[in-house]
Parts: structure tokens; C-alpha cells; sequence
């Protein structure tokens, strides 16, 4: 599979099997997350791999009682170990940087036959003392990890690159 071919094929996945994740795909998931280039090569990040069913009904409800999270068999909490620094363009480094190492994450599972679904909406507060993150620690997002149980969408609802896309300047 081609990199452009993964993209495509990644969706939201929101029903896993009751299967496990092998450890190599595991690791091979975690490695592209290592691999993810960052600001200055920093790599201000740290990936929690949560396997616990206690722990993971645990997220799940702190993500806003979203239960398909704890039927993954894996949930990885991203953490941005650096906050406070902000890019000179005045974003937050952490969020982009974070970001960047998810996304090669959801597109390598895919490579793995398996899903993800980036989970925003969570508890901060509820999430860091689930996992005993400390307080300089900021968690970016959940992504649960394991088999789809279902197929993948025929089409993407997205929006045609001419409402998205503008060039040398803004345009309207």
C-alpha cells in the first residue's frame, strides 16, 4: 500500500473486534510516531499505551462517555511534554508537533489492517489522573487502536479543493 492509498482508506473507526493488536503492529504504529518529524527535532511527546480493560472503560468515560473507546483493544494517550513553548508563529508547538506524530500513527495502522479514531473531546483533568500524568503535561488526544468491526465508508463527505485551496492569497 502507497502512502496516498492509506490516506484514503482511513476513516473514524467507532467499533473494534475483540481481538488484540500483535506487538509488532503495535510497535510499528509507535515507531511511526517516533519517526514523525518535529520542530528543531525536538520530539517533545510521550505516547501512554493503555492494554488495561479497567483503565480503558476508565477513558472512555472520560471522554465523555464515548464507550467504543474501551472496546478498542489499545488506546495511546499523546502527550505534549512541552506546553508552554509556542512556535514564533504564535501556535502552540505542542499541538502541531503531537499532531504530526498522530497522523503517522493513523496512517500506518491502516498499513496494519488496523483503525483509529482521534478522540478530542475528554477530560483533561480526568485523563491526566487516570494516568498519572503530571501537571506540566498536556494530553492531545486519545486514539483508540485495534480491528474495525465495521467497513470503511464507500465515499469521504469532503470539501472539493476549490472551496479549500487558494492561491499566492487569500481570495474573497
Amino acid at each position: 500500500m502507497d502512502v496516498f492509498e492509506a490516506i484514503q482508506k482511513r476513516f473514524s473507526v467507532r467499533r473494534y473486534l475483540d481481538r488484540p493488536v500483535e506487538e509488532e503492529k503495535l510497535n510499528k504504529v509507535l515507531e511511526a510516531a517516533r519517526l514523525a518529524p518535529s520542530g528543531n527535532n525536538r520530539q517533545p511527546w510521550v505516547f501512554i499505551v493503555v492494554r488495561d480493560a479497567a483503565t480503558r472503560k476508565q477513558l472512555a468515560e472520560a471522554a465523555m462517555g464515548q464507550s467504543f473507546v474501551a472496546e478498542a483493544p489499545v488506546v495511546i494517550a499523546a502527550c505534549g511534554t512541552d506546553p508552554e513553548r509556542m512556535m514564533s508563529c504564535e501556535v502552540p508547538d505542542y499541538a502541531v508537533n503531537v499532531a504530526i506524530a498522530i497522523t503517522n500513527m493513523t496512517l500506518q495502522a491502516v498499513e496494519e489492517g488496523l483503525g483509529t479514531c482521534w478522540i478530542g473531546a475528554f477530560d483533561q483533568q480526568k485523563v491526566k489522573d487516570i494516568l498519572g500524568i503530571p501537571a506540566s503535561v498536556k494530553v492531545v488526544e486519545l486514539l483508540p487502536l485495534g480491528y474495525p468491526a465495521v467497513e470503511p465508508p464507500a465515499t469521504k463527505n469532503r470539501k472539493p479543493l476549490d472551496e479549500i485551496v487558494m492561491y499566492e492569497r487569500w481570495q474573497g
